[in-house]
């Protein structure tokens, strides 16, 4: 009830404040596990994302959220849970893959971190990671293009699902080169949306 009352109100706000352009939303599956992973601008990324779902997703998110009372209460009701940037974080490893062995949705931003000039950065090997250790799960990529002053546009385009045998044979083994590469080329996804027409 807290989610859908909180998601309820941002949904009024978002689209008070700017207009928003939705495209391939068509394509989300209606079931089953996703992995959504977008690029990361601003703060109102998740915000966005997970207003215009219909389904709950359960976003990753840099553990110092979670010091303040406040901010850590509310984002923990809204299904997010903390993961330490910059090193595995086995915890929070473990609890993306129970989201996904429950065929529910995890929202993560590949890049770590916000990108102060709207640039892609280089991608953490966490989505092809979880996508080689859960059974069954489709990868959905979202680019968010916007420069969120108020009032302006914000598309947000949703790719088509893929698996992630179309990267890498499910059950093989991978160095560490290779989850580089198999993550870059899982984010170069989101690049390519990043440089559709609106």
């Amino acid at each position: 009830m807290f989610y859908n009352i909180v998601k309820f109100i941002c949904n009024i706000v978002i689209h008070i404040l700017f207009k928003i352009r939705l495209y391939g939303i068509d394509d989300f599956p209606h079931e089953g596990a996703i992995i959504v992973y977008s690029n990361h601008k601003s703060m109102w990324d998740p915000v966005i994302i997970g207003c215009l779902l219909r389904r709950p997703i359960f976003f990753m998110a840099k553990e110092e959220l979670f010091k303040n009372p406040i901010v850590g209460f509310v984002i923990k009701n809204l299904n997010a849970f903390p993961v330490k940037r910059g090193m595995p974080d086995r915890k929070a490893i473990k609890k993306a893959l129970e989201v996904l062995n429950k065929k529910q949705v995890l929202g993560i931003f590949p890049e770590g971190t916000r990108s102060k000039d709207g640039r892609l950065q280089d991608p953490e090997p966490g989505v092809a990671l979880l996508a080689a250790k859960s059974e069954d799960v489709a990868l959905v990529p979202v680019a968010i293009k916007s420069n969120y002053k108020w009032f302006s546009t914000i598309d947000v385009i949703f790719g088509k699902p893929t698996k992630f045998d179309a990267y890498h044979k499910k059950g093989e083994k991978m160095n560490s080169q290779e989850l580089k590469e198999i993550s870059n080329a899982i984010f170069a996804e989101v690049s390519k949306l990043m440089s559709m027409p609106s």
